[in-house]
């Protein structure tokens, strides 16, 4: 349960006061030593033995998404047509890992999905839903409960919530902590299992590392499945090093606990390119095995479109991707 989680790790109640203790105890972010980091492994190849598994890796690892008020069911069947079958030109490129609906369009994407709908890790896709009032997450908590447990009771398996960033900035850690936790608890299955819970930090409006470092501790004391950069409505969103701090927090709660969260930047990962920078930040900082879908996802609308364009272009000989992608 989050609450014997985070007591293990904070020692104490889980107040306010302890809760802003932990956090504010933290080590500070070297911001340049973070973006020195980032820009160097930006600019390293990825361990893998060709280009093509890095380019099909992160097809695999992609929250196809559609998250417009003019969203309708005939563009979900759409977008999940295009999920089940990337390039109808080339059958065994791979399926992306889910596709990420408004809660209310959960129904459609199931049925879209039909025997497609599955778990990622197991050759399926999944359904994943935005709720707690995204984007903005301004509402009551009866409300961001319902939002959950309506999209779950669907059939959603992802729930990708955001965090009360009014109350964070105002150093209510205690409040944003409870109502992950109460969030979790809402993700709840009939048969007792429960729907993935990534936690939107929306990192654009944190304004500094070490808020980013806070709120992702925080999510993962609560009992986060997985920590996500942003909504992708504000910018900045995903960064390379706002992923790499949030990616060292994930592997030093694997150090201290033993445990795997999942890391998800989200918003502005357009290329393959720039996909493969976040491929070899992944590996670097927390190891290759986190390169699976229950650990890693992209959240993503238009990367897909360019990932099938190099892919294409690697099986003619006129790829444009990064030049040098060896792997042992």
């Amino acid at each position: 349960m989050p609450a014997e989680r985070a007591l293990r790790i904070i020692g104490s109640d889980l107040s306010e006061s302890s809760l802003t203790r932990h956090l504010d105890g933290l080590p500070g972010v070297d911001a340049v030593g973070l973006e020195a980091r980032a820009a160097a492994l930006g600019s390293r190849s990825i361990k893998t033995s060709s280009k093509a598994w890095a380019i099909d890796r992160i097809i695999s690892l992609i929250d196809l998404t559609t998250l417009e008020g003019a969203d309708t069911p005939g563009k979900v069947s759409s977008l999940v047509a295009k999920a089940i079958t990337p390039d109808p030109a080339e059958p065994a490129t791979p399926r992306v890992a889910a596709v990420c609906v408004y809660g209310d369009m959960v129904p459609d994407a199931v049925a879209a999905l039909g025997a497609h709908h599955g778990d990622p890790d197991e050759g399926g896709i999944a359904v994943a839903a935005v709720a707690t009032a995204f984007p903005s997450g301004r509402s009551s908590l009866a409300i961001k409960l319902a939002d959950t447990a309506d999209a779950v009771a669907a059939g959603a398996d992802e729930i990708d919530m955001v965090i009360d960033r009014g109350a964070f900035l105002s150093g209510r850690y205690g409040l944003v902590f409870d109502q992950i936790v109460a969030v979790k608890e809402a993700c709840r299955k009939p048969d007792g299992s429960y729907a993935q819970l990534k936690v939107i930090l929306e990192t654009g409006e944190l304004n500094t590392y070490d808020n980013v470092r806070r709120a992702s501790w925080l999510s993962i004391l609560a009992g986060g499945d997985f920590i996500k950069t942003s909504t992708g409505k504000v910018q900045p969103a995903a960064t390379l090093p706002v992923t790499v701090s949030m990616l060292e927090v994930v592997r030093d709660w694997h150090r201290l606990t033993g445990e795997k969260v999942g890391v998800k930047p989200a918003g502005g990962i357009s290329t393959s390119k720039d996909a493969i920078k976040y491929l070899v930040a992944v590996a670097e900082v927390v190891g290759e095995e986190w390169l699976q879908p229950h650990l890693f996802r992209f959240g993503a609308s238009s990367l897909l479109n360019d990932v099938l364009l190099q892919r294409q272009k690697l099986a003619t000989g006129r790829y444009s991707g990064p030049d040098h992608v060896t792997v042992a």
